[in-house]
């Protein structure tokens, strides 16, 4: 039976999903949420890409299977966002990359392959939802994104800080990207938060030298002695104007929520506190995202694999109501909030 075609109403406008009434969601194309992939496309707005790495981990391997997983788990997803009040793959085409094909043995080579292909793909202006994988992709990514628009900062939910300095005597793992990256000048020191940190840790100095690098943080109690709405607040505020990277490891997310990851922690943030303050980046200026770790091999029932695939639909979403409130220049395209 052909498959039906995607939701579109007239020339020029967005190619959206297969429609779910039609096909059924288990009968679907294996793509994010069952978009197009950039092949089937012209322009693209947003690419959803894959990056199945993790020779980057210190714990729990596994990762490398993780885009495939929360594509499959995407299927759920439906196209109008009521929480944000937009219809993210209506207002901007978004379309699927595949996977970024990396070297499983060589962490070097898989940073520079990511970096080359996050380059290529981003030359046009467009915009990465990345889905990992290992956090160790967050730095490639980052090269590219700085390399077009300077310095950034990084809101990073993750239970871990990532800003160690050696595994073993490695540099390049899921634990250090943000140290190198504030070490290569990629972040902007004033605008960076670590969002949902909590755990045990090595010695006090973890702390302290994480500050040092730039970065404030934001407690996962903190959800619990506050609002939802205060995080965001203070989230904000500390991101200011200017081009802004989401990072998130799926285990800022309790192991209740999400338990197919590599290094969970206990007392983490619910998948509801993890949208709702994601919603609060609307306005920021957004200029890519990843979604990292994980683990489908310790999942269950999907859980991990469907938060993370709402996580990625509520990102899209966030660029697409900015993208759709945004003035337009003459020639139809978004104007820059700056």
């Amino acid at each position: 039976m052909p498959e039906a075609p995607r939701d579109s109403s007239g020339p020029g406008d967005p190619v959206g999903p297969v429609d779910a009434m039609s096909v059924p969601r288990f009968a679907g194309p294996s793509t994010f949420a069952r978009l197009p992939r950039v092949d089937e496309v012209g322009h693209v707005d947003v690419a959803v890409v894959g990056v199945p790495f993790d020779g980057g981990v210190s714990y729990r391997p596994g990762a490398r299977f993780g885009p495939a997983h929360v594509r499959a788990s995407s299927k759920l997803l439906r196209p109008y966002n009521p929480a944000l009040g937009v219809s993210p793959f209506a207002v901007q085409q978004v379309a699927d990359a595949g996977d970024i094909a990396v070297n499983p043995f060589d962490i070097g080579e898989a940073v520079r392959t990511i970096e080359r292909a996050a380059r290529d793909l981003g030359a046009d202006g467009t915009r990465l939802l990345t889905i990992g994988g290992d956090h160790t992709i967050a730095l490639p990514l980052l090269r590219a994104v700085a390399a077009v628009h300077g310095p950034v900062a990084v809101v990073h939910f993750d239970a871990h800080l990532d800003t160690w300095d050696t595994y073993f005597g490695e540099p390049y793992t899921h634990g250090t990207p943000f140290r190198r990256a504030a070490e290569e000048g990629l972040l902007d020191p004033e605008r960076c938060l670590h969002v949902g940190i909590r755990g045990p840790l090595y010695t006090p100095d973890d702390l302290r030298e994480d500050d040092v690098l730039g970065f404030q943080v934001v407690h996962s109690d903190d959800y619990q002695d506050a609002t939802v709405a205060s995080v965001v607040q203070r989230m904000r505020r500390r991101l200011g104007s200017g081009p802004v990277y989401v990072s998130v490891d799926i285990d800022v997310l309790d192991p209740a929520h999400a338990p197919g990851t590599g290094t969970p922690e206990a007392g983490g943030l619910t998948s509801r506190e993890l949208l709702n303050t994601l919603r609060g980046l609307v306005g920021l200026d957004v200029v890519g995202a990843d979604i990292v770790e994980v683990a489908p091999a310790y999942d269950h029932a999907e859980i991990t694999g469907i938060a993370a695939a709402h996580v990625g639909y509520e990102l899209l979403s966030v660029l697409a109501r900015n993208r759709q409130d945004a003035p337009l220049m003459p020639d139809g395209t978004a104007r820059s909030r700056e």
